[in-house]
C-alpha cells in the first residue's frame, strides 16, 4: 500500500497565528514594562511579521488583537499580496512595507475604538485582564478551517504576545482551549511582556510543547522574537531553545474564580472549589453525607411497597 501523502507543504512552512495584547489598561498602567511604549511594541511586532514572511514565500501570518472586551482579526497575509510582493520585488522595504503597516495600523485603530466602546465599567484598582480565552478560541478555529481547506497547508503554531494579568474567571475557557490545541498538535508559544509571569501561558506552552519566554530587556524585543519564535517547528529539533525555570500549575476555583493552592475537586465533572460544598454547582452531584443521606432515603422508599 502506498504511504499517505503528507498534508504539509514542507517542514519549514509555517502558519503563525499571532495574538496581540491591546488591553488599554495594561499599556497605560505604571507597570515595570512601561519602558516599552505601545508604538515601539508595534514596531517590533511588525518587523517580526515581515521577517516571517521573508523566510519563506509560503509562510502565512495571522494577527488577532486581544482586547479587554472583545477580540478580532486585524491582519491575514493570505488575503493580501504582501508575501508575494516581498518575494518578487527587490525594493520591498520601500514599496510594500508602508502599505502593509498602514493596513495593520488602520485595522488595529478600528479594533481599539470598538473595544473601548464596549467598556461599561472603568477599572480603578490595578490592571484588568485581556480576553485571552477568546483570542485562543479564534486562533484554533482559524487553524481548523485551514486544516479543512485543502490537501496542503502550512504547519500551524500560536504565538501569544501577552502582558495583562491572568483573569481567573477565564480559567475553564483557557484550559479548554489549551487541551484543544494539544489534541490538534498545535504548539502555543508565549512571550510575556508584563511585569509578572502568566500561569495560564506557562501551562499552555508546557502542555502543548511550545516555548515560554519572559524577555528581560524589552528594548530588544525584536531580537527575542526573531531568534526564538521565528524558528519553524522542524528546526526546533536541532537548536537549543530557552526553557522556563518553573511552571505554575495552580488552578482557579469555579465558585469564586480565585487562584488556589489547595481545593476540593468534584469526582464526577472535575470542577474545582476552594471550600467544601454539599452539591456540585456544575453537574449537581451530591457529596459526602448528603449523598449517603440521599441514597438511604431512596432505599427506604424502595422498601416501603414490600
Amino acid at each position: 500500500m502506498a504511504p499517505v501523502a503528507s498534508k504539509l507543504y514542507t517542514d519549514d512552512v509555517s502558519l503563525v497565528v499571532l495574538l496581540l495584547d491591546t488591553n488599554p489598561y495594561f499599556w497605560t498602567s505604571s507597570s515595570p514594562s512601561s519602558s516599552l511604549s505601545f508604538s515601539h511594541f508595534l514596531s517590533h511586532v511588525l518587523s517580526f511579521v515581515n521577517s516571517i514572511l521573508l523566510l519563506n514565500q509560503l509562510n502565512q501570518v495571522v494577527i488577532i488583537a486581544t482586547g479587554h472586551n472583545t477580540c478580532g482579526y486585524i491582519f491575514d497575509s493570505s488575503l493580501s499580496s504582501v508575501s508575494s510582493s516581498i518575494s518578487s520585488n527587490q525594493s520591498s522595504d520601500n514599496a510594500t512595507m508602508p502599505s502593509f503597516c498602514s493596513d495593520v495600523m488602520k485595522n488595529l485603530e478600528e479594533f481599539v475604538t470598538k473595544d473601548e466602546s464596549l467598556s461599561s465599567v472603568d477599572v480603578v484598582h490595578g490592571v484588568d485582564s485581556s480576553l485571552l480565552s477568546g483570542s485562543l478560541s479564534m486562533a484554533l478555529c482559524y487553524i481548523q478551517r485551514v486544516f479543512r481547506s485543502g490537501p496542503l497547508h502550512p504547519q500551524p503554531r500560536i504565538l501569544c504576545l501577552h502582558g495583562s494579568p491572568d483573569g481567573p474567571e477565564q480559567y475553564v475557557a483557557v484550559m479548554n482551549a489549551i487541551f484543544s490545541a494539544q489534541r490538534s498538535m498545535v504548539p502555543i508559544d508565549s512571550c510575556v511582556i508584563g511585569g509578572q509571569h502568566s500561569a495560564f501561558l506557562q501551562q499552555a506552552s508546557y502542555i502543548t510543547g511550545g516555548v515560554y519566554l519572559k524577555p528581560q530587556q524589552l528594548e530588544g524585543l525584536f531580537q527575542y522574537l526573531s531568534t526564538v519564535f521565528a524558528t519553524d517547528l522542524h528546526s526546533r529539533n536541532f537548536i537549543q531553545l530557552p526553557k522556563p525555570v518553573g511552571v505554575d500549575f495552580r488552578a482557579s476555583c469555579f465558585c469564586h474564580k480565585n487562584t488556589i493552592d489547595m481545593g476540593y475537586i468534584c469526582s464526577v465533572c472535575l470542577s474545582i472549589f476552594c471550600m467544601h460544598h454539599k452539591k456540585c454547582s456544575t453537574c449537581g452531584s451530591l457529596y459526602g453525607r448528603a449523598q449517603s443521606d440521599a441514597s438511604s432515603t431512596s432505599g427506604q422508599k424502595r422498601k416501603e411497597p414490600s
